[in-house]
């Protein structure tokens, strides 16, 4: 049994997918904690998900920012792989909605402000990260926003390169409408979709869009058919109003919830600016470089939204269960555990 890896000493087991495994880590030389994602390399071949976890490295390098979880290194021996990553200990955003059944919109926009933040920085960065979910979004022990699970990001050219994204990706019931559609989608804009949803979501304790025939999903889904609750504030359901926009070109943009005055409330502006300007940008022109280099949309990305992906190793669509109160209507979309993602919370 391996006890440890380059200067990390691994510790006990806390999460264990189909070809991989997760250990708590600790760094020799500092004394600091981190997850380290433990792969086995010849069930990753037999599985054809090499090119993915290279896709999701690559990325994951690149993105350096306060609300996406970081990953510090990639060690690899002959039959395995290890990823070690930052360990965050407060749990997925998805199981604190489901505890307290809803939030109030200070909590909620508190947290969504970290989220457009965090993706702001990614799309500043040219990555679209394609299946935004409150699974995917993890809290550290201070509370904050972590965006995690990179499994089917990718790179968005924009300007003359500019291209459409072809693959059909994302969890059904998060997922933009154009994404549905044969025509192609730009994925900085399915995202902003993706986190109209969330917010939905934080506020009322259940889906937008839900439905237990997957093809009827879809069409609500293609038409915005939605209904906002009756207790979201006039300014709560105006933002929204404005996310929800099945017309891309008309669905507000990150600059324009930036700038709307239920969004605004007690937002840090001037970190915003200073991220925007490339001030607390940390990537380098050589990592940019490298990530625009490594990842492109020709490599396989994911299955279809609502098509199964391998058990704990990709988040799929789990059935209806009951949790804290709350029935189908949020808890039936929970996805099987990624290894990527709530496995590195230190939770057993």
């Amino acid at each position: 049994m391996v006890k440890g890896i380059g200067k990390y000493e691994l510790g006990k087991t806390i999460g264990k997918g189909a070809f991989s495994k997760v250990k708590l880590a600790t760094d020799t030389e500092t004394g600091e904690t981190y997850a380290v994602k433990i792969i086995d390399t010849a069930m990753l071949q037999k599985a054809h998900m090499e090119e993915q976890l290279k896709r999701e490295i690559a990325i994951m390098k690149h993105l350096k920012h306060e609300h996406i979880i970081q990953m510090k290194e990639v060690l690899q021996t002959s039959k395995q792989i290890y990823i070690i990553l930052e360990l965050v200990s407060g749990g997925e955003l998805f199981d604190k909605i489901v505890d307290a059944k809803k939030f109030d919109e200070n909590t909620a926009r508190k947290y969504f402000q970290q989220l457009v933040l965090g993706i702001y920085y990614c799309h500043q960065q040219s990555i679209a990260h394609r299946d935004l979910k409150p699974e995917n979004l993890l809290l550290d022990g201070e509370g904050r926003l972590k965006i995690s699970d990179f499994g089917l990001s990718n790179l968005q050219r924009t300007g003359d390169k500019a291209t459409l994204l072809q693959t059909v990706c994302g969890t059904p019931n998060y997922v933009a409408p154009e994404v549905l559609k044969e025509h192609g989608y730009n994925g900085f804009i399915a995202d902003i979709w993706s986190c109209g949803v969330i917010l939905f979501v934080m506020l009322a304790g259940y889906l937008p869009f839900d439905d237990p025939n997957m093809n009827a999903l879809f069409r609500k889904i293609e038409k915005g058919d939605y209904r906002m609750a009756k207790h979201f504030s006039p300014g709560a359901s105006n933002l929204i109003s404005k996310i929800l926009v099945v017309n891309p070109q008309s669905r507000y943009t990150l600059d324009q919830i930036i700038a709307d005055p239920w969004f605004r409330v007690g937002w840090d502006d001037q970190k915003f600016q200073d991220m925007k300007s490339g001030k607390i940008v940390k990537t380098t022109e050589d990592e940019h470089n490298a990530a625009i280099k490594a990842v492109d949309d020709h490599s396989p990305a994911g299955s279809p939204a609502g098509s199964p992906r391998p058990s704990g190793d990709r988040p799929g669509t789990a059935s209806t269960e009951k949790k804290g109160g709350i029935t189908g209507k949020l808890a039936q979309t929970k996805a099987l555990m990624s290894d990527t993602k709530a496995k590195i919370m230190g939770k057993k």
